[in-house]
């Protein structure tokens, strides 16, 4: 372990409680939350992270002590623990790797035993909340298999359940947000009509920090939730009323699976196909509350938040998404492109008609399909790329991505005057060559933003490769 040589986190333990928390998660947004909120009450903080460069620009940062490691280490988490009183478990697998609930399993497991070992008097961690009495999403039933073993590791614990959590950063909250600003009207799973009780980021926080201070004979599960309960269908109309916007239309259909339903978030929102699975696959179930024991043994100063005061809250300081706009302006560009391109090929001309070709030259039919479909596709993908830069305050990269942008689609454009009106093939082949080069630099520079707007990409720049190798083959034939 190693720590920041920072003196006030000793200050902090002079006049607070003098009381040590170690929290796992910490660069997460969760994570991020509850540690502002422990120093704030007394609390000594220690933040676990495999990087310390994963905190920088966290405003609390030189607050904390700082512990590198991997809660998959018995070693690193036993100094990760070493003088603690309370530690906050804010760490699960949000991928689609098929082991992830093997390592959830394994790194509960090391944590666990690790606080046994260092005298930890109290665990507190975040799951799901979720039905007793069906078969539950593999990374649902895997957050309730590692409260489980916090439960039953012999250290007091407090295992939170909370649903859809309402705040600026949540993924749960994310998806909500831009399926209901980005679509006018969505055809979703019937699923989109079970209950839901969400709850506000504040609340959490509120909530998570308290049960550090149980007693600790409290060994259990919280349900904890909000005052309301909607289906997911109600929350898409109340977040549109809440932030002025018009209600879009939701058509439910009882064919599209939790995957397929993932695949199409992680098509129309910045939430990635991998990260849409878990959070779809959550809302297959009725999730409320069954039980408010946690209010009674946490004060929550105001009581909880209502679903509209909390997404008002949430996007208070959001700013506009800008999808719609970047969308238009690409899909402005490559519709210019393709209009230009359009009206310098000729290929009904007597020049081309006499030209030797190579066998392996596509049939002309074939050209206008596969270009509409690769325009879509650099429309789509660069608008993702320019909405995530807008999101990231990025201005320098927003403007180095439309000058590659601009650049590609020009060179687009002019390879069809090159060859059909200069009628000079081997300089098409160039130019095309170059073009190949532009489509992989913009693939790389979408990737770098979004990986899937890169692999998206990709088949622009093979397909304009090919076109140069057929650009120049016909030269070679044509001398």
């Amino acid at each position: 372990m190693t720590a920041d040589p920072d003196t006030s986190t000793h200050t902090a333990t002079a006049h607070g409680t003098g009381r040590t928390a170690l929290v796992t998660g910490a660069s997460g947004y969760i994570g991020g939350q509850v540690v502002p909120r422990l120093l704030d009450e007394g609390w000594t903080v220690r933040v676990l992270t495999r990087n310390r460069s994963s905190l920088d620009g966290r405003p609390w940062r030189s607050r904390v002590e700082i512990a590198e490691g991997d809660v998959s280490s018995a070693t690193d988490m036993r100094k990760a623990l070493s003088g603690v009183d309370a530690a906050w478990y804010l760490v699960h697998s949000m991928d689609d790797r098929p082991d992830f609930e093997q390592r959830d399993r394994a790194a509960a497991t090391t944590f666990s035993t690790a606080a046994l070992e260092e005298g930890v008097r109290r665990l507190v961690y975040l799951g799901g909340l979720h039905p007793h009495d069906e078969v539950l999403s593999p990374h649902l039933a895997s957050r309730v298999e590692v409260g489980r073993i916090l439960l039953d590791s012999g250290v007091p614990t407090a295992v939170l359940q909370a649903a859809v959590v309402i705040g600026d950063g949540s993924a749960s909250f994310d998806m909500l947000r831009y399926l209901t600003t980005r679509l006018p009207a969505m055809v979703a799973p019937k699923w989109l009509d079970n209950r839901i009780q969400p709850i506000a980021i504040d609340d959490v926080v509120t909530l998570l920090v308290g049960a550090g201070s149980l007693p600790p004979e409290v060994n259990r599960t919280f349900d904890i939730g909000g005052p309301d309960v909607l289906t997911y269908r109600e929350m898409i109309g109340r977040f549109a009323d809440a932030t002025g916007q018009r209600r879009p239309l939701v058509v439910t259909v009882p064919v599209l699976t939790p995957r397929l339903a993932s695949h199409w978030v992680g098509l129309v929102t910045p939430i990635s196909a991998g990260l849409a699975k878990p959070l779809v696959g959550s809302l297959v179930h009725e999730v409320v509350a069954k039980e408010r024991d946690l209010e009674q043994l946490v004060d929550v100063p105001g009581g909880l938040t209502d679903f509209d005061t909390a997404v008002r809250s949430a996007m208070h300081d959001v700013p506009p998404d800008t999808a719609w706009r970047n969308l238009a302006l690409t899909g402005a560009a490559v519709t210019a492109a393709a209009v230009a391109g359009s009206i310098a090929t000729q290929p009904d001309s007597r020049w081309y008609a006499r030209l030797e070709k190579p066998a392996w030259q596509p049939p002309s039919a074939a050209f206008p399909v596969v270009w509409t479909a690769l325009y879509a596709d650099i429309a789509a993908s660069s608008a993702t790329v320019l909405t995530e830069l807008d999101s990231a305050g990025d201005r320098a990269g927003r403007e180095a991505y439309l000058k590659a942008f601009g650049t590609n689609i020009a060179l687009n454009a002019a390879w069809s005057f090159v060859f059909f009106r200069a009628r000079r093939p081997w300089a098409a082949a160039a130019e095309a060559a170059v073009l190949t080069l532009s489509c992989a630099d913009l693939a790389r520079r979408a990737g770098s933003v979004n990986r899937a707007a890169g692999i998206s990409l990709s088949p622009y720049a093979v397909w304009c490769g090919f076109a140069a190798a057929l650009s120049a083959a016909i030269a070679r034939r044509n001398r």
